[in-house]
């Protein structure tokens, strides 16, 4: 726990919280949040609904009462990024620090108020946590297992990663707010990938990333096999975006999913003259057989079995969105000196 001398008397903290239709999690989610606030002063939480029909908002309503500092507000646009954006316009005034939250994650106890102290010990920019994936069925510890792994994440180091450091791009906690304004805030354009592409611009004007592997959050995957492929073929298809927006931004383990894809394909289409190409496919299909009776053992489990599938249909699905965005979004390379502070220009 950090020290209460390296959290700032006064912070002036926003803490954004995205929601739609999270009626099941958003009571947990705020008390979580606001543990451990007694001795931080000066903490504002939003709530930023997008249209929820399942009684979102009419907890919140009920939760103002007691929470202090709470609001509701209407994000119109729906989109996570969006919700951000219009909360730093509107309330961001004043405000020295952004916290983004998630309705779908839980948060460990003086979570801000850890936050605020590892930012400034380290005098970095923004703060970004790991995440440690943890399913409630059997297909959702499976795909809660998987993600922490290098066959789910690649080694990303925000996924299930020990090490603290400076980093490219991780899970977003907190910024100094006049930064994230001067960068100009989430493309709203973005459905998905809106934090990668925000970091790509916000390290190129000089932002410095900081993982702390001290301050971890729990996140619930998808539970479904048809929402874990519309997640991570929206996935692909956002990177897709990022990439040509910011070539050089990819990474050798994401170019070779599709990569991967396209040998897999060209495997078969193969395979009626010759069936020599068809071993990579096979190759393929038994390491991830391998992965998955390994994962049962160690878990002790016979959830893990269905690793190897989830983990397939993650690769397919995120390099088939990746090939869609492709062909179906144009993308402009950015560069530095178009982005003004549109942010801090609208901030009251």
């Amino acid at each position: 726990m950090p020290s209460s001398s390296t959290i700032p008397s006064d912070p002036n903290v926003l803490v954004v919280i995205p929601t739609l239709n999270e009626a099941d999690a958003i009571e947990r989610v705020l008390r979580q949040l606001y543990s451990g606030l007694d001795a931080t002063p000066g903490v504002r939480f939003v709530v930023a609904d997008g249209g929820s029909s399942d009684g979102t908002a009419e907890i919140v309503r009920r939760l103002s009462k007691d929470l202090p500092s709470l609001e509701l507000m209407n994000n119109p646009k729906r989109r996570q990024g969006s919700a951000i954006n219009l909360a730093v316009r509107n309330r961001g005034a004043g405000a020295r620090y952004l916290v983004r939250c998630d309705a779908h994650a839980s948060y460990p106890p003086a979570y801000i108020a850890r936050l605020l102290a590892t930012l400034e010990q380290t005098g970095a920019d923004s703060i970004v946590v790991p995440m440690d994936s943890v399913g409630q069925a059997c297909l959702g510890k499976a795909i809660a297992w998987l993600s922490d792994t290098p066959i789910g994440s690649g080694g990303s180091a925000h996924r299930g990663g020990r090490r603290s450091g400076y980093v490219d791009h991780g899970h977003h906690a907190i910024f100094r707010l006049s930064k994230f304004a001067e960068a100009g805030g989430y493309d709203e354009t973005f459905t998905h990938n809106e934090d990668a592409e925000f970091d790509c611009r916000f390290g190129a004007l000089g932002g410095r990333i900081f993982l702390d592997a001290d301050i971890r959050i729990e996140y619930e995957p998808r539970s479904t096999f048809s929402g874990l492929a519309r997640q991570y073929f929206n996935y692909g298809r956002g990177r897709s975006r990022t990439v040509r927006r910011h070539p050089g931004s990819m990474r050798m383990r994401q170019f070779a999913v599709p990569f991967h894809m396209l040998l897999c394909i060209a495997a078969l289409l193969l395979s009626p003259i010759t069936i020599v190409p068809l071993l990579w496919p096979v190759l393929y299909v038994a390491a991830l057989a391998l992965f998955s009776i390994t994962l049962s053992i160690r878990k002790r489990s016979i959830c893990g079995l269905l690793a190897g599938p989830a983990a397939f249909l993650m690769h397919s699905a995120w390099a088939f969105g990746f090939a869609w965005g492709l062909v179906s979004v144009r993308e402009a390379v950015w560069k530095a000196e178009q982005t003004r502070p549109d942010l801090s220009a609208s901030m009251p």
